[in-house]
C-alpha cells in the first residue's frame, strides 16, 4: 500500500474517531422507530460523542506532546501509550456514565458505549506489556459491534455496512502495516481481541 494512502486511512479511520462513526450509523442509519430519541434532538448525542471521544482525549495527548510526556502524537514507543489509553478510558467512562443516567437516551448508546470503553481499557491492559495496534482494536470492535446490531435490529439492512466494515477493516490492517507501525502479530491480535470482545458482550444482551 502506498505510504500516503496507509497515513490518511489511519488518521480518517483512528480508534478516537471510532465512537463518532458508529454513533452517526445509528442515530440517522437506523429507521427512526428503532430510537426513542427525537430526530431533531439526534444531533446533540452526536456531537457529545464526538467532543468527549474525540476532542477532549485528542487535546489530553497534545498537551502531553507538548509538556514534554510524549514524543509526538504517534504514540511509536509502547510506554509511551499508557497515559494517554488511562486518559482516554477516563473519557469514555464518564461518556458512558452520561448515556447511562440520562433517561431519555436509548439503552442501546450505554451498551454501545460499555463496549467501546472496555475496547480501550483491554487496549491499555495489553499495552503495559506488549504494543497491540490500537487501530486494529478499535476496527475490530466496530465490526463486531455493526454484527451486533444486525441480531438486535433485524429489520434493518445490514449487508451493506458490515461488507463495507469489512473493506475498511483490511485496508486498516494494511494500513498499520505498511507503515511498519505495528507487528503483522500486533496487527492480527488487536483485530481478534477487538472483535471477539465485541461479540463476547453481546451474548449478554442478545
Amino acid at each position: 500500500m502506498n505510504r500516503s494512502l496507509a497515513k490518511a486511512l489511519s488518521f480518517v479511520l483512528h480508534p478516537l474517531l471510532l465512537p463518532t462513526y458508529l454513533f452517526a450509523f445509528i442515530l440517522y442509519y437506523l429507521p427512526a422507530p428503532a430510537l426513542s430519541l427525537p430526530m431533531q434532538s439526534r444531533w446533540i448525542v452526536l456531537g457529545m460523542i464526538f467532543f468527549t471521544t474525540f476532542i477532549i482525549p485528542g487535546l489530553g495527548a497534545y498537551a502531553m506532546v507538548r509538556s514534554g510526556q510524549l514524543d509526538s502524537m504517534e504514540m511509536e514507543r509502547r510506554e509511551q501509550r499508557r497515559l494517554p489509553l488511562l486518559f482516554t478510558s477516563v473519557c469514555y467512562g464518564i461518556t458512558t456514565y452520561l448515556l447511562y443516567r440520562e433517561p431519555a437516551f436509548d439503552e442501546i448508546f450505554y451498551f454501545i458505549m460499555v463496549i467501546i470503553t472496555a475496547s480501550v481499557l483491554l487496549t491499555y491492559g495489553i499495552s503495559m506489556f506488549w504494543k497491540v495496534s490500537a487501530h486494529s482494536v478499535g476496527i475490530g470492535g466496530a465490526l463486531g459491534l455493526l454484527l451486533l446490531l444486525s441480531k438486535l435490529v433485524p429489520d434493518v439492512p445490514m449487508l451493506l455496512p458490515i461488507s463495507l466494515s469489512i473493506v475498511l477493516t483490511g485496508a486498516v490492517l494494511s494500513a498499520r502495516l505498511a507503515l511498519h507501525a505495528h507487528s503483522p502479530a500486533e496487527v492480527y491480535t488487536g483485530f481478534g481481541a477487538g472483535l471477539l470482545l465485541a461479540l463476547t458482550a453481546g451474548m449478554f444482551v442478545l
